[in-house]
């Protein structure tokens, strides 16, 4: 049985040699070659290198770091199966890293049994997400699943949470009745409520306005 090959680009030396020997030491694992930056990683690969089964790629490194690299590889090789690494933990850098492709975002101080599980996972299934990354998606979906408001449709809600008539709220709008009548309708229906009070009380949960 052929091993599985790994490519790791990472510009500390010390760091990505010990990688290498960790890799070395997984059964049906050895690493292919060793890059410094994703620059480097590129112009290896336009020269004609077979790419690996997957790369581990550190996130930050100087001349071309790991997002721009992952944009490349996605754009170039989209089937590459890529594990992302860093010490940095932040949504905004594993979620840019995940969404350019990456199949799995690990920190430099995973013990070496999850390690060794995410590359088995990443070649057998295609990913892997710990339960950091989980929860980062998770917490994406949701707030793609959120609800946007429109500035006016603020506005409305905040005069409908005063004790203002309908009549009066258009007055201070600048709008007609029946533009209101819409306004209430169509927010009616996008918040799934069903009466002024929904819509104060939804107001007050989502601090559109303070009690």
């Amino acid at each position: 049985m052929s091993k599985i090959k790994i490519i790791i680009v990472d510009d500390h030396l010390l760091f990505s040699q010990s990688l290498s020997y960790l890799v070395g030491s997984f059964e049906n694992f050895e690493v292919a070659g060793i890059y410094n930056n994703g620059k480097e990683f590129i112009t290896a690969v336009k020269g004609g290198i077979k790419l690996p089964d997957i790369v581990l790629l550190d996130v930050n490194m100087p001349i071309m770091d790991g997002i721009e690299t992952m944009k490349w590889i996605k754009q170039n090789h989209p089937d590459q199966k890529v594990i992302a690494l860093s010490v940095n933990n932040d949504e905004d850098t594993v979620m840019r890293m995940i969404t350019n492709g990456a199949k799995g975002y690990l920190l430099k101080d995973t013990d070496p049994k999850n390690f060794k599980e995410a590359l088995e996972e990443v070649y057998s299934r295609g990913f892997y997400y710990s339960e950091m990354v989980s929860g980062y998606l998770i917490n994406k979906l949701n707030n793609d699943n959120r609800i946007v408001l429109k500035e006016r449709e603020i506005e409305f809600i905040k005069l409908a949470c005063t004790e203002k008539t309908y009549k009066e709220i258009a007055d201070g709008m600048c709008l007609s009745p029946k533009t209101i009548d819409g306004y209430r309708e169509n927010l009616f229906h996008k918040l799934e409520i069903k009466t002024r009070i929904g819509l104060v009380l939804y107001a007050i949960k989502n601090k559109i306005v303070c009690i």
